[in-house]
């Protein structure tokens, strides 16, 4: 059943406590005529079986339709008229003493109607009091003071305002209920539809009408001569395609522009200016934002009055915020009709409101600007969870409000917020976002890393410490930063980072930027790191590490000093021989971030220390420090990061011998994980990947592989290409493709040198040594056992010191010296073996 019945009316009438009220108001905005039909009825139906001692309303239940009434000095009359014709009324006694009341000719008609009504028990419905509003108000207060026995429910687009008065507004349809309605309507309007055949179309046309049920019926007219489809994507234009309502209705409930038409020509101008302004905001607002956006600088609005009025009239949706605080919006259809009279004020050159939506966008622009900027330090430290929350309520504001500025080409403005939010995407693993919008802002400017190059001035001030316009140091250390955030942002776009473009531009960075700066202790300009890290030279990276930790001692940089320590424990975790000092450096950071009551550094810190313990073979601590960085992050809603960590976390389960618990990670978190950009994707596959090999299950861990080179481009990224060759290779081996590993391991050979491989995996060359052993020896023969031998020498060589071997590592080497030994026996094995130790790297891999 649709809207209207009792089966949607029940729980807004039933026993609700204004059972007992003798005025209830309920209230709704325009396109609910349907709702009112049934919520009268019900409500009548209700009062009659619960009013006075069981005995109902034995006077009657009065309808009073008050639409056509155009006079507010008329509604009198009207009530009096509909009290005495027989064919309006719903239930009660017969109308002659009334008739004989009236015909005294000369008596206020209120008067009369209060005098007839005072000796009796009644039900009055007084229907669509909208625009006669302070009548049907006095009328109301007359009847409640002098008739004890009158009771009234009165419907309205807004309250009366009368003592007393129950007020009850009334929600938008709920999903459900809405789509029974366009099933319903769609099907008589042409035979044999359903909202089945398209319940995507359906539920997108439902929910951008917000549920009104006049809107929705006025789309299923349209349903003889368009599919779900076709008018949800129309629905941008909804003003020109829903019209054509039934005749039989009145003119202002035809078509969906005259439905918002009666309601705008019922408020004044200030509440109208304040009302086509909230069209500029995203996703709501709160109080303070729209008196700082709908108060014109030449006009006397009160912004916090014509906000209470719009709201009264269901122009306005008022609801708690995520902060507790009061939240406004406006419902899809409303703010599209006002967004058109915002546009028509700015067309008209000669009204009053000229130029409004300009200015109402710039107001709207400078406030979240604002907000953005003076939240941003909010970030880093005690109370980060709040300001995070912040950003993210506003966040359709903020993006509306970088749109603008890109737009209108208003660089400072433009930079002020993609520095402003830059934290927030880095914390939110929001990358496509950053790398859009950096993208966006960098073309209103210049490319300070192109030739020639000017190396940067020391800036201690950050760009977000004060509002724009810029000048000076601080607008090219702006537009500096811009372009290192683009660069950080381009790590999962399949970049080639060794194409032309790019190697221009990090020789423009290393070429402007120096160790020790101040600036390059603090976000954003600390991500020239990347540029080191992709000119792949370790000892500079080291040395820019360190200097960075330096500068941020000497400048008292608490927070930027945590960072850095966290950063340099991260590279020097890659290293096995220097996983101690990793530790120590995670330790410092922490201990620095938990001062500062920073969860997000604290996960951090926690996981460059799981980290270096993983390098050193405690896996059982590494999970244990996972754990823990998973719970500050769980505190903060870094959902991204919870994401990583459990990732991170599942392979040190796996080394640890639990591996059914890893698995049950790695599937939940490629199950639920959407979003394509998030770095835990490629990582749980490659995991989930050695899972299934490690357990005979070749097939599904090729899958896993295909999926990655499906999602991921091979050769962006010459560390990707490293792992994916050298698991390829395993699960050949495991399969008995003795041939494809070795062609794979040959391959891999080449990408495994390049010099940010090596960094960040120094032990992958002598792993494909490690490939080929087990290949040859797979492939069968003395010889090949002889070569297998070398190779299992030259491994155990070329491993860096301190390296701990992974279980399928250690399975490899120990299946790959028995199947040796056993073939060419030991003293032939032992010299093989020797031989192979003293080959340089270069000689090994020849071996391949």
């Amino acid at each position: 059943m649709v809207r209207g019945g009792k089966e949607e009316t029940s729980g807004l009438i039933g026993d609700q406590p204004w059972a007992g009220a003798r005025l209830v108001q309920p209230y709704w905005g325009p396109g609910r005529g349907r709702e009112k039909r049934g919520f009268r009825k019900e409500a009548a139906e209700t009062h009659a079986r619960t009013a006075g001692d069981g005995d109902g309303w034995p006077d009657g239940v009065w309808f009073v339709e008050l639409a056509p009434v155009e006079d507010p000095e008329d509604v009198p009359e009207a009530v009096l008229a509909a009290l005495g014709a027989r064919e309006t009324k719903l239930r009660g006694a017969a109308a002659e003493e009334l008739r004989a009341l009236t015909d005294r000719g000369g008596d206020d008609p209120l008067e009369r109607l209060a005098e007839h009504c005072s000796r009796r028990r009644m039900l009055l419905l007084l229907d669509n009091c909208e625009h006669v509003i302070g009548a049907a108000a006095h009328l109301a207060e007359r009847l409640l003071t002098h008739c004890p026995g009158v009771r009234i429910l009165a419907t309205s687009r807004e309250p009366l305002g009368v003592p007393g008065e129950f007020l009850r507004p009334v929600e938008p349809l709920p999903d459900p209920v809405a789509l029974r309605l366009l099933d319903d309507r769609g099907a008589a309007a042409r035979p044999g539809f359903s909202v089945a055949a398209d319940p995507a179309a359906a539920a997108e046309i439902c929910r951008r009408l917000d549920g009104l049920p006049l809107a929705i019926e006025l789309a299923a007219a349209r349903l003889r001569l368009l599919t779900p489809r076709q008018i949800a994507d129309r629905l941008d234009d909804r003003f020109k395609l829903l019209t054509g309502g039934a005749r039989t209705v009145l003119p202002r409930q035809q078509t969906l522009r005259a439905v918002v038409d009666w309601s705008w020509e019922l408020l004044d101008e200030p509440e109208r200016a304040v009302l086509r302004r909230l069209s500029v905001f995203a996703g709501g607002c709160d109080l303070e934002a729209a008196e700082a956006v709908c108060a014109g600088a030449d006009d006397d609005v009160d912004v916090a009055d014509a906000m209470a009025t719009l709201v009264d009239k269901s122009l306005v949706v008022a609801a708690p915020g995520p902060a507790g605080d009061m939240r406004y919006r406006l419902l899809e259809t409303v703010g599209e009709y006002a967004a058109e009279r915002l546009a028509e004020a700015e067309a008209d050159a000669d009204a009053d409101a000229g130029g409004d939506r300009a200015a109402t966008e710039h107001r709207h622009l400078v406030h979240y600007r604002e907000l953005a900027r003076t939240t941003e330090p909010l970030l880093r430290g005690h109370g980060q969870r709040a300001a995070a929350d912040r950003i993210a309520t506003e966040y359709e504001n903020l993006r509306s409000a970088l749109r603008r500025a890109v737009a209108t080409r208003d660089a400072h403005e433009a930079l002020c917020l993609v520095h402003s939010l830059g934290w927030y995407w880095h914390m939110q693993d929001l990358r496509a976002e950053s790398r859009h919008w950096s993208d966006a802002a960098a073309g209103l400017g210049p490319d300070p890393f192109l030739p020639p190059h000017t190396p940067a001035e020391p800036v201690h001030e950050r760009l977000v410490d004060s509002p724009p316009p810029y000048s000076g140091e601080v607008l090219a250390e702006g537009w500096r930063a811009l372009h290192l955030v683009r660069l950080a942002s381009r790590d999962q776009t399949n970049t080639d980072w060794d194409s032309p473009e790019v190697r221009e531009q990090v020789a423009g960075v290393l070429a402007t930027y120096r160790p020790g700066l101040p600036q390059t202790c603090r976000t954003p300009a600390s991500l020239w790191i990347y540029a080191v890290m992709i000119a792949g030279d370790p000892g500079l990276l080291k040395r820019v590490v360190d200097a960075t930790i330096d500068t941020a001692r000497e400048l008292g940089y608490r927070w930027e000093l945590a960072s850095g320590l966290q950063l340099r424990a991260n590279i020097l975790a890659n290293r096995a021989d220097w996983a101690g000092d990793a530790s120590r450096d995670a330790d410092e950071s922490l201990a620095l971030f938990r001062e500062l009551g920073d969860d997000w550094g604290c996960a951090e810190a926690l996981s460059a220390r799981a980290e270096s313990r993983e390098k050193r073979g405690d896996y059982d601590l590494s999970a244990q420090d996972y754990l823990a960085a998973i719970e500050h992050a769980e505190r903060l809603g870094a959902k991204a990061q919870v994401t990583v960590l459990r990732v991170r976390m599942a392979g040190s389960l796996v080394e640890s011998g639990r591996i059914e618990e890893a698995e049950r990670i790695l599937t939940d978190t490629l199950t639920t994980t959407v979003r394509f950009a998030n770095e835990s994707v490629p990582a749980a596959r490659m995991f989930l990947a050695s899972v299934y090999g490690r357990t005979g299950r070749i097939p599904e861990a090729r899958e896993q592989i295909r999926f990655l080179r499906e999602e991921f481009a091979m050769g962006a990224f010459a560390v990707f290409d490293v792992f994916l060759l050298s698991t390829t290779a395993w699960l050949d081996n495991k399969e008995g493709k003795y041939e494809d590993a070795l062609r794979l391991a040959r391959e891999a050979a080449g990408a495994v040198r390049h010099p940010l491989a090596m960094m960040v995996a120094p032990y992958m060359p002598a792993l494909y040594l490690l490939t080929a052993a087990v290949a040859r020896l797979g492939l069968g023969g003395p010889e090949r056992a002889y070569e297998a031998a070398r190779l299992v020498g030259a491994y155990r060589a070329q491993l860096p010191a301190g390296h701990v071997p992974v279980s399928s590592e250690r399975e490899d080497a120990a299946h790959t010296e028995e199947g040796a030994r056993a073939a060419l026996g030991d003293a032939a094995y032992e010299a093989a073996y020797a031989e192979g130790g003293g080959l340089s790297l270069e000689e090994a891999t020849a071996l391949i």
